[in-house]
């Protein structure tokens, strides 16, 4: 019975705010204007906003690591972001991480099985196989390959759904086999759909939202391999090359190399083992510092923010949408005022009949909160034609730009509150009203 009465009574304080606002549509348009521009320019500013800034794997970030150290005489306040041939296949075959990965990427010739198939030129990432555990991979076909694969120099290849669909019309291809340049690879995983934003396990590669990859391949293959030209389009080098080709002991670094540590205590050994590491190599006639050597260990998320993921245009636009919602409030406040306040008779009225100021409060904040769900629906179609404006540019993330289900739903949680917000001191000043002075100016 109590339930139904707060039921009743919601229903009647929604009526009665209908009735109000449609008395002076003009006023009610303003507001809802007022309060969609603001929150379609909000909404679209953290749609990008959290989208760059996103923990692309939210259930195994913590346990992931990029380490850097290093290796050449450069003077510099920051190690290497990236490996040399050596140093990367010389931590890998430590095995001092629960699993480690080495990574690099480039676009190569793809063939599908069809005779006469056309090249296409796709997104080819060199790795381990420890790569696709390591950052939960879903597959729909197969998996990843083998230790056994990557030790045997074998030609396998997983491929992304996109491509699959394209060469396989979406069937099981696990087993059949593409060409990468003049050599054919045997499929033995497809992948679901996997596209992390930002694409953090090769920032120096592709680039940090740039497209998915479709090809993924061991690595140890790609340099038996190694006209297939994958060498990182991030090539930095400190020395005279003696060949630009096969880079394994050239004076240049292009890998980038993951390691996943489940517990602070092993966090912590990797980090004496990098320091142990440079020494050793220092010892060797490799590494040339003075002092301790310049090594780090950085979380997945820390490694983003190190590498200015999110761009800083990006979060002053969020600033100034935020600064023009607060604009566009005030105005609202002002435009709220005006219309409670001209209602002052009727306020007093109800308060003489018996009508306390708290139900009056609420019910003038039920009729704010409706103006709120409205401009919430105009902001929402502002921030879907602001995204699509986005999608229209050049920005590499630009195709990412889709507003999800969470921002859908703070779309509108955004703009009820924002409208209640505006409406607490209109509310406050018209439930001041002296119901004595209204009846007798009556």
């Amino acid at each position: 019975m109590e339930q139904q009465g707060v039921k009743g009574m919601i229903g009647y304080y929604l009526d009665l705010a209908w009735r109000s606002l449609a008395r002076n549509k003009v006023l009610t348009a303003l507001m809802v204007l007022a309060i969609g521009l603001g929150i379609g320019a909000c909404i679209t500013t953290l749609t990008v906003l959290r989208l760059l800034s996103g923990d692309p794997v939210p259930t195994r970030s913590g346990q992931l690591f990029y380490p850097q150290i290093m290796p050449d005489t450069r003077s510099s306040t920051e190690p290497e972001g990236e490996f040399t041939y050596i140093d990367a296949t010389q931590l890998l075959q430590a095995h001092r991480a629960n699993r480690q990965t080495i990574v690099v990427s480039a676009r190569l010739k793809v063939f599908g099985p069809q005779p006469g198939a056309h090249p296409m030129s796709l997104s080819t990432v060199a790795t381990t196989t420890d790569f696709f555990p390591m950052f939960a991979v879903p597959f729909t076909y197969g998996n990843g390959w083998h230790q056994a694969d990557d030790d045997a120099r074998a030609r396998v290849a997983v491929i992304s759904s996109a491509l699959n669909d394209k060469l396989f019309a979406g069937a099981d291809s696990v087993g059949k086999h593409i060409r990468l340049d003049r050599w054919d690879f045997r499929i033995v995983g497809v992948l679901d759909h996997w596209r992390p934003a930002p694409r953090f396990y090769d920032l120096y590669g592709q680039g940090a939202f740039a497209g998915g990859d479709d090809v993924f391949i061991p690595f140890a293959t790609s340099r038996d391999l190694a006209e297939l030209g994958i060498a990182g389009n991030s090539l930095d080098c400190w020395g005279q090359l003696t060949d630009q080709v096969h880079l394994e002991n050239q004076p240049c670094v292009w890998l980038q190399y993951w390691v996943e540590l489940d517990t602070p205590a092993k966090v912590s050994a990797y980090r004496h083992y990098l320091v142990n590491y440079s020494q050793q190599q220092k010892a060797l006639g490799r590494f040339h510092f003075k002092g301790q050597p310049l090594t780090a260990l950085s979380s997945l998320m820390q490694w983003l923010e190190k590498n200015q993921v999110v761009p800083s245009d990006v979060r002053l636009q969020t600033w100034v949408a935020f600064g023009f919602l607060l604009v566009c409030l005030l105005n609202t406040v002002g435009l709220l005022l005006s219309k409670f306040m001209r209602r002052a008779g009727e306020i007093g009225v109800r308060r003489a009949l018996g009508a306390s100021r708290r139900t009056v409060f609420a019910q003038l904040l039920v009729e704010a909160s409706v103006i709120g769900a409205a401009g919430g629906v105009f902001g929402w179609l502002l921030s879907l034609a602001g995204l699509w404006a986005i999608r229209q540019t050049p920005a590499p993330y630009a195709t990412l730009a889709h507003l999800d289900l969470p921002m859908f739903l703070g779309t509108f949680a955004l703009a009820i509150v924002a409208s209640l917000m505006a409406g607490l001191l209109p509310a406050w000043r018209a439930c001041q009203v002296a119901p004595a002075l209204q009846l007798k100016s009556n």
